[in-house]
């Protein structure tokens, strides 16, 4: 399946991943932005930083947008992702200006006629939209094992390993909740018209690990 990945959409990926955990990076260093207190750091902390980003904000991104790829393939039909530039701009000043994190850095393009002329069905375009908030919801798996042998079941502690899987509990589940939401093109609308208990209980879950990874964790 990687090989249907085209040279641009790589670039696109590859940019898109690396301007979303510069953001969440520097929401690390500075939670209110350059015009609230900043927290110290030396370049190794700052480094650290966007290690974490990259491997919890990143491959997030990164996970959702190629799941709702092979899921249109799958269906026999063509997607790929293409990065929005203004909005990875708008992604990195916002976190920089205010601390806050709008991560729209572009969408996955599905060609919406196969070759044998058949157009995308209203279930098919729901199950495509799901599979990208289902892939971060299943991310938060492996991170939650993380963030436990490194951290409550360890008898030494990992602060990185710790880091990196509560991180990306929290991201994994908040790219998945944020994109349920039921507006314009986001994949929670596109969820609700196909089918509603499947919608509910998407946006159910993917808030509940949203909040649970907050006050629990």
């Amino acid at each position: 399946m990687l090989g249907k990945i085209t040279r641009r959409e790589e670039y696109d990926l590859f940019a898109a991943w690396l301007a979303v955990s510069l953001s969440f990076a520097i929401i690390k260093l500075a939670p209110y932005g350059v015009l609230g207190p900043i927290q110290p750091a030396d370049p190794k902390t700052a480094l650290i930083y966007l290690v974490i980003a990259l491997l919890t904000a990143g491959i997030g991104l990164v996970a959702h947008e190629l799941a709702h790829k092979f899921a249109a393939i799958k269906y026999g039909f063509w997607a790929e992702f293409r990065k929005n530039n203004f909005m990875l701009l708008i992604a990195v000043a916002l976190a920089a200006l205010v601390g806050f994190v709008f991560a729209a850095p572009g969408a996955t393009v599905i060609y919406s006629t196969r070759p044998d002329g058949r157009t995308l069905t209203r279930e098919e375009n729901g199950k495509i939209s799901a599979a990208g908030p289902v892939t971060n919801l299943l991310l938060c798996i492996p991170f939650a094992a993380l963030y436990l042998v490194s951290g409550p079941l360890a008898m030494a502690p990992s602060t990185l390993l710790y880091q990196i899987g509560i991180f990306g509990i929290q991201i994994n589940a908040m790219i998945a909740a944020f994109n349920m939401l039921p507006i314009s093109i986001l994949d929670g609308n596109k969820v609700l018209s196909w089918n509603i208990p499947a919608f509910i209980l998407l946006l159910a879950t993917s808030f509940a690990v949203l909040v649970s990874s907050f006050y629990i964790l």
